[in-house]
């Protein structure tokens, strides 16, 4: 797979996705990922990519050539064209479901704006889809990219040292991931739940479904509620 970046700031990628899983998936071929400057597509000498909205009011925002210009050279790089994806909080919320479809994706563009937002003619005529990562402010889309970067990496096959692992993670099934322990057993007046000491691996199962679905209820009724609907339509 491959995922570009386009963005003001692409050094600002360097060390979130320069460790960890996402860089081992990186040194496996896994995924190839390129982060692009936007201001390298500026036409004029201060490679300007943003101007004053018509109509007055404040702030600035990111002019069409240089995102036009930018995702059309991209695209034709390495091969078949990607998705283009707006990091915006205008867009549909990032969840794991959204995740799993960009994993299956040969590439995807993800495109973090800055300032006001983007000149709406990026929306109607460049923009296959819109992202947001919740209903919050951020200076800009290179955090949300980074994590959306990070959660279809983990997806993809060959990224994780085991793929099993992907079926017990919080989201996986609808369901918040159940408690976890380690060594010691005891520590401070806490104790690990008698069941996990016990061997019997049918047990430590149903412990481990139903306190999944007692803290999905919960800690995120929303969560809980979806995933009600779906077990009834299956």
């Amino acid at each position: 797979m491959r995922i570009d970046i386009l963005t003001l700031f692409p050094e600002m990628f360097d060390g979130p996705l320069g460790m960890g899983i996402v860089q081992r998936a990186r040194q496996a071929g896994v995924v190839e990922i390129v982060a692009t400057n936007l201001r390298d597509f500026a036409t004029d000498a201060y490679r300007k990519v943003d101007d004053a909205p018509f109509g007055g009011g404040p702030g600035m925002v990111m002019m069409c050539q240089p995102l036009y210009d930018a995702v059309e050279h991209l695209q034709g790089e390495g091969g078949r064209p990607g998705r283009v994806i707006l990091m915006s909080p205008q867009g549909r919320p990032f969840t794991q479901r959204v995740a799993r479809e960009l994993a299956a994706l040969d590439r995807i563009l993800l495109v973090a704006g800055r300032y006001e937002g983007f000149d709406e003619r990026v929306r109607e005529g460049l923009a296959d889809d819109e992202i947001s990562l919740g209903d919050f402010v951020l200076s800009g889309g290179e955090i949300p990219a980074m994590a959306v970067t990070d959660a279809v990496v983990r997806l993809l096959p060959g990224a994780l040292g085991s793929e099993a692992s992907l079926d017990e993670e919080s989201f996986a099934g609808g369901l918040l991931e159940y408690p976890q322990y380690t060594r010691p057993r005891s520590f401070r007046g806490m104790d690990v739940p008698d069941v996990l000491l016990s061997g019997n691996h049918a047990a430590i199962q149903a412990w481990r479904a139903e306190q999944a679905r007692l803290r999905t209820q919960q800690r995120r009724p929303d969560l809980w509620a979806d995933y009600n609907d779906t077990t009834r339509r299956e």
